[in-house]
C-alpha cells in the first residue's frame, strides 16, 4: 500500500508553513499598528500560530525579541520605524499619576497607623516607667538601650558607655 507522493507531502508542508509565517507577519504588524507589546503569546493570538511555531521558527523568534525589546524596554517610547502617535505620552502620563495618588494616599493610611502605634507604644512606655518608679533620668544602662555591632551601647539620652567584657580596654 502506498503512502501518497512525498514530494507533494513536502510541498503542502512548505505552504502550510509559509501560511503560518505569514499569520504571525500580520499579528506583528496588527500588534504595532495599535501599539501593543510584542511578546510571543501576543503574536501567537494575533496571528493564530503557536507560540511553539514562533520559538522554533528562528528569524520569527528573533525579529519578536528584538521588537520585544523596543517595544515594553522603555514605556511611553514608540517602537522604531513606527509614528510617536503609536503610543500616547498622556495615557501613560495619566495612569502614572493615578499610580502614584493611590501611592500616596496608601503611604499617608500608613504612616497615619505608625505614628498610632508609636503614640501607643510611648504611652506604655511612661506606664511601665511609673509602675517601677524609673524617672528614665539616671546614668544606668537600661533595657531600653542599643547594643552597637562594637559592642557599645547607647542609652536614650545618646551616652555610649562601653559594654565589653575585657574591662574597657580597645582592641
Amino acid at each position: 500500500m502506498s503512502r501518497g507522493n512525498p514530494e507533494l507531502l513536502a510541498q503542502a508542508a512548505a505552504r502550510k508553513r509559509q501560511a503560518a509565517r505569514d499569520r504571525a507577519d500580520a499579528g506583528i504588524r496588527a500588534l504595532l499598528k495599535v501599539g501593543a507589546p510584542i511578546t510571543f503569546e501576543a503574536v501567537a493570538a494575533a496571528g493564530n500560530v503557536s507560540k511553539d511555531f514562533l520559538y522554533r521558527t528562528t528569524d520569527l523568534r528573533d525579529r519578536i525579541q528584538d521588537l520585544r525589546k523596543r517595544t515594553t524596554g522603555k514605556p511611553g517610547v514608540a517602537p522604531l520605524g513606527e509614528p510617536a502617535a503609536a503610543t500616547t505620552t498622556s495615557s501613560v502620563v495619566r495612569t502614572l499619576t493615578i499610580t502614584l495618588r493611590e501611592e500616596r494616599s496608601r503611604h499617608r493610611a500608613e504612616i497615619s497607623e505608625l505614628k498610632t502605634a508609636l503614640e501607643a507604644a510611648h504611652g506604655e512606655l511612661l506606664r511601665l516607667r511609673r509602675l517601677h518608679g524609673d524617672s528614665g533620668q539616671d546614668d544606668a544602662p537600661n533595657n531600653f538601650s542599643k547594643r552597637l555591632p562594637s559592642g557599645q551601647r547607647v542609652s536614650p539620652g545618646g551616652q555610649g558607655e562601653d559594654d565589653r567584657r575585657d574591662g574597657g580596654t580597645r582592641g
